[in-house]
């Protein structure tokens, strides 16, 4: 009887242990899958914050500006959810909400690429073009998850192309024109025939992309009867060269 009852116990307690250890294993996993959330979404804020950060680069829309604070509002509310204890979360979303709350869509004021200049450093200007494919990248996932209304993506997305298109063709035409200056004739012809595929591989065609089209051509066309006129100055130079061999072969000799 004493030996059944100590089997039943060791029993009971194996199963106790293989519970406990379940239970733990479970939480652990449940932790585990927490931090994975709250990273994820650490990242979405802080690429959200980066992008808000440097709008002020980009002439942009207001109702893209809303979109970026509602992809953070949206991602700190997540976070606060995973840490209901953290303070700081609390504060950071009710400033958040605040903010979503002041912008209007409606409002155009920010939205002008006339004025828009292509800054002199390369560096800054690759640092823009890698920044609107951020742009494209964060409102295509806002799309996505049905965040963003299918025609407001449209109209915010083909902005985008836009002015990354108008970032691409003036960087090139720029790079041409230095080219050309220094008479690189051959380099100055492939910037400019990189800046013409690129307005020739877009789907739509704006005023801009037909006006710099035009100019393209224009600059190409010059920059050929400038090679024409280059080689025809070449060979001439070169048969004056020659004749001038030729003569000193066939003077007359002088007699000492």
């Amino acid at each position: 009887m004493i030996f059944t009852i100590v089997i039943a116990l060791v029993i009971a307690l194996i199963v106790l242990a293989i519970l406990i250890n379940a239970v733990q294993q479970h939480k652990e996993k449940v932790e585990a899958e927490k931090r994975t959330e709250l990273a994820k979404h650490k990242n979405t804020v802080e690429e959200t914050e980066e992008l808000l950060m440097n709008i002020s680069n980009y002439p942009v829309s207001q109702q893209l500006i809303l979109i970026l604070h509602q992809r953070l509002l949206d991602a700190i509310k997540a976070m606060s959810e995973l840490a209901p204890d953290s303070n700081e979360l609390k504060t950071r979303l009710k400033d958040t909400q605040q903010r979503v709350k002041n912008i209007s869509p409606q409002d155009q004021q920010n939205y002008s690429d006339d004025s828009f200049t292509l800054p002199d450093d390369e560096r800054a200007t690759i640092s823009l073009i890698q920044g609107i494919k951020k742009l494209r990248s964060a409102l295509r996932s806002e799309h996505t998850k049905g965040k963003v209304d299918t025609q407001i993506f449209m109209l915010e997305d083909k902005r985008l192309d836009a002015l990354q298109l108008k970032i691409n063709v003036e960087s090139l035409m720029k790079r041409g024109h230095a080219a050309r200056q220094t008479q690189m004739l051959g380099s100055a012809r492939q910037y400019y025939e990189k800046a013409l595929a690129t307005i020739d591989g877009q789907a739509t065609r704006t005023d801009y992309a037909n006006q710099r089209k035009a100019d393209l051509t224009k600059l190409l066309s010059d920059i050929t009867e400038d090679l024409k006129n280059s080689n025809a100055q070449d060979r001439r130079k070169k048969a004056a060269e020659e004749e001038d061999d030729l003569d000193v072969l066939f003077q007359p000799k002088k007699k000492w």
